[in-house]
């Protein structure tokens, strides 16, 4: 018996010998619940590579997210990896120092990526990347075209265009435009699905470096002409909230849906029967170029105070490798930033295309900082003129006044 015993030891202690030095339960959080399986697929390929280190996801309601996750942080009880917002969302967790910076002796794929992308991911006071971007968005416009074909319609080249397709939708009993503005933060959104191209990268240029403030004529004409369009939304747009608004995209009541490339995935799952377009709504001639709103939406970052540092930082290469990234763009119908991903599907591969001719989405890229930000400074000011309760003009004033 005694020998047995001994055996049994040796063998159990051969097995501790062998297991791998990253043997480690990590912690990884989330805002993105609709995303939970196909994360649990992606980590199931990283566990699979890497014997013994075991990822944990964890995802929490997206509104309610930013407070959870920074109350965990100062707690100290934060998750080993997380999901972080970008542009002011991060800094406010990068400063404070409870993120992992990444440099690429620690990341080397980050050598790749465009300087756009790790701006969205850099603390401006420090210079550091402090999260792998994971995703770009852009603001387009979203149409059927089954309804287009069907009214004998074609992509707008003009706003006068555009104006006049709006009006025979119209005329023809189909809502032309789904959007509501119920849910504050779409009508940020709707300024950049429709006006961008009416701004144009002049003005954003000039904005940038202070030669002109939003009281500029090149913004609040643009403000003029999105009042304009709203005549094309849904009858009592103002209080259609944003999940009534896709709804009546993706029910085939609305011609087109002024949103972010993230809502493709979205759009084919509540109706796969759906055949989508999209394009860049126009300038006012078509001379002028036709322009998309760009960001960047959120990154990987590793806890700087985990306990399972070396095993996340593991993970942290993986979620920047060009495998992940396509993974990432063929199962989730997004744009991913790492380098070197192709896109498989046709629309998502035009929407790629779009993104040469590109505005920042302004407000969240460059004025997300200071409080009230500039997105709810243009969120309130947007409702207000749908509202009636401003002119353009007051609007680009009480923008440029900010608090």
């Amino acid at each position: 018996m005694p020998s047995t015993l001994i055996r049994i030891g040796a063998a159990l202690a051969a097995i501790t010998v062998a297991a791998p030095a990253l043997a480690q339960d990590l912690t990884f959080w989330s805002w993105r619940q609709e995303d939970r399986a196909q994360y649990d697929q992606f980590i199931d390929t990283f566990e699979a590579a890497n014997p013994g280190i075991t990822v944990n996801f964890e995802t929490f309601e997206a509104t309610n997210y930013n407070t959870i996750l920074a109350t965990a942080l100062a707690g100290g009880s934060g998750p080993d990896l997380m999901m972080v917002r970008a542009y002011g969302g991060l800094e406010n967790i990068a400063v404070p120092g409870y993120l992992e910076p990444l440099t690429t002796e620690i990341v080397p794929a980050l050598a790749n990526y465009t300087p756009e992308a790790l701006a969205a991911e850099t603390v401006r006071a420090d210079g550091k990347v402090y999260a792998v971007p994971f995703a770009s968005q852009t603001q387009l416009v979203i149409y059927n075209k089954k309804i287009f074909d069907d009214a004998g319609l074609s992509e707008p080249q003009t706003w006068d265009e555009f104006m006049a397709l709006s009006q025979k939708l119209k005329d023809s009993g189909i809502i032309p435009i789904a959007n509501g503005t119920a849910t504050a933060w779409q009508n940020e959104t709707v300024t950049f699905d429709f006006v961008s191209s009416l701004m144009g990268k002049d003005f954003v240029a000039d904005i940038m470096s202070g030669e002109t403030d939003f009281t500029d004529e090149r913004f609040t004409s643009a403000l003029a002409a999105l009042k304009d369009l709203s005549q094309y939304f849904p009858d009592g747009f103002i209080g259609l909230d944003y999940a009534s608004a896709q709804q009546l995209f993706s029910s085939g009541m609305a011609a087109m849906f002024g949103g972010g490339s993230y809502e493709l995935a979205t759009f084919r799952a509540q109706n796969p029967d759906l055949e989508l377009g999209v394009f860049a709504a126009p300038g006012r001639t078509a001379e002028d170029e036709k322009l998309v709103a760009l960001y960047f939406d959120g990154g990987y970052a590793a806890n700087a105070a985990g306990a399972n540092k070396e095993a996340a930082l593991k993970f942290i290469n993986y979620l920047a490798s060009t495998e992940f990234g396509q993974a990432f763009a063929d199962n989730l119908n997004n744009i991913s930033t790492a380098p070197g991903v192709t896109f498989q599907d046709p629309l998502l591969a035009e929407v790629a295309e779009l993104n040469a001719t590109s505005i920042p989405y302004l407000f969240l890229v460059n004025f997300r900082y200071g409080e009230p930000s500039g997105s709810v400074l243009i969120q309130s000011e947007v409702q207000k003129l749908f509202a009636g309760e401003t002119t353009p003009e007051a609007a680009g004033q009480a923008i440029t006044d900010g608090p």
